[in-house]
């Protein structure tokens, strides 16, 4: 498997983990009723800084 599939697998595992965690607390917090483009901005924002966070990693691993 190469260094790029095993990014992008990375990156989506963590996806979803962090997409389920954002909605059961969503739920938590009652705003599940929330404006969805409210909703959905928080879910792109979360999107944005997972993956500016999982490349910074892979990044750095992979020049050493």
């Amino acid at each position: 498997m190469s260094a790029d599939s095993i990014e992008a697998w990375a990156n989506a595992i963590v996806g979803l983990g962090i997409s389920a965690a954002l909605v059961q607390l969503l739920r938590f917090a009652g705003w599940w009723d929330a404006n969805a483009m409210l909703i959905a901005a928080l879910f792109f924002g979360a999107s944005v800084a997972r993956h500016y966070g999982m490349r910074r990693v892979f990044r750095r691993f992979g020049n050493v």
